[in-house]
This record gives structure tokens, C-alpha cells and sequence, in this order.
């Protein structure tokens, strides 16, 4: 008699992911740690930040939440930031302009609270982070989003803020590396040195 095969929801649900399932699903107990972000029903893993980017993730929390607060805004760390209930991204910070209203909002923040996300780049997910985190992020509207690029070994950050163009983009708004100044007026006064964000 043939053994029953067993239940993998990575192999068995791979295409029809959506939050009900991910809330049934995730975190895998092999990978508890992992980043699990989903597009168009397929899941994307990638494992946690490196220590370098996570120190700068609250380093620029810290520099952006005075300014972001006193002009009414929130500073989230990583949330499920989500489009539709089959698609959904974490970015690293994450400032939104009015609060979850369920439980089941603060689980899964729908985009159209968010006025920007944050990405740092990581060497695991460069693509992500270039290309589709910035078009799913605009894709939703969200008005703002900020790229940020660490080089440990360099000492080199570089940080570049961009805001919804005409046609649907992004249009870069200010940007500015180690040694230099990151200003900008909207979506709250941004003024600090990339360099900042280096351990």
C-alpha cells in the first residue's frame, strides 16, 4: 500500500498563496526567520537582512520618525504591506498616514495607508529591490518610496527618494551618498546625511 504523501504548502499551494492561507501557513517552522512575500499568489523567501542593513533599518527609523510624527504621520518597522490578498511585500520601514482599523488591517496593511516604503537593498534580492518592490509599491499608489544601499566593506551608503510621476513611476526626488545631504520638502522635511546610517 502506497504512503500518503505528505502536505508541503510551499510545493501544494505554490501559485494560490493569499493571506488567509499565509495567516493558516506562515512562518514555516524550518524558516521561521525568513521574509515571505507574495506576488500574484506565488510566495517569495528571502532569508533576514544582514546585520549591516538592519542597523541602518533603525538608525533611519530614528532619523525619519521626529518629522514624520510631528506632521502626523507613523513609522512602522517591516509590515505586510498589501495590494490585493494575493499580493503583499514587507518593506523595511514603512510610514503610513492613518492607522490600521482591525486587527485584521494590522496584519495585513492595505497600501492605500502607506504614504512611502522604505527598501534597503539586499545582496539576495537585488532584482526585488530595484525593480519589482519599487513597481508593485507604484503599481498601489503609494505616493513615495525610499531605496537605501549599504556597502559594509566600503563604508558607503547612498539613499534615493522617489515620488509617483505622470505615467504611473516613479520620478526620483532627491538622492545623495556618504558625505552628502539627503533633503527633501514632502512627504515630511527629510535632511540627514546617508553616512548616518553606517555602523
Amino acid at each position: 500500500m502506497a504512503m500518503p504523501m505528505r502536505f508541503d504548502p510551499l510545493v501544494d499551494l505554490d501559485g494560490m498563496w493569499t493571506t488567509q492561507l499565509a495567516a493558516r501557513y506562515l512562518p514555516l517552522p524550518e524558516l521561521p526567520d525568513a521574509r515571505y512575500e507574495c506576488i500574484d499568489g506565488r510566495l517569495v523567501m528571502t532569508p533576514a537582512e544582514v546585520g549591516t542593513n538592519s542597523f541602518g533599518e533603525l538608525r533611519l527609523g530614528r532619523i525619519l520618525a521626529p518629522a514624520a510624527e510631528a506632521a502626523g504621520y507613523y513609522v512602522y518597522g517591516q509590515v505586510n504591506l498589501t495590494f490585493s490578498p494575493q499580493r503583499w511585500i514587507q518593506p523595511d520601514l514603512t510610514v503610513l498616514h492613518a492607522l490600521p482599523k482591525s486587527d485584521e488591517e494590522d496584519r495585513w496593511i492595505p497600501a492605500h495607508l502607506c504614504t512611502m516604503a522604505v527598501e534597503f537593498v539586499s545582496p539576495g534580492s537585488r532584482r526585488q529591490d530595484f525593480v519589482d518592490k519599487p513597481l508593485r509599491c507604484a503599481e498601489g499608489r503609494v505616493p513615495y518610496f525610499m531605496r537605501v544601499e549599504i556597502s559594509r566593506r566600503l563604508r558607503h551608503a547612498a539613499v534615493e527618494l522617489f515620488t509617483l510621476g505622470k505615467f504611473g513611476g516613479y520620478d526620483t526626488v532627491a538622492k545623495a551618498v556618504s558625505g552628502g545631504r539627503l533633503r527633501a520638502d514632502a512627504p515630511f522635511p527629510i535632511d540627514f546625511d546617508p553616512a548616518e546610517l553606517l555602523p
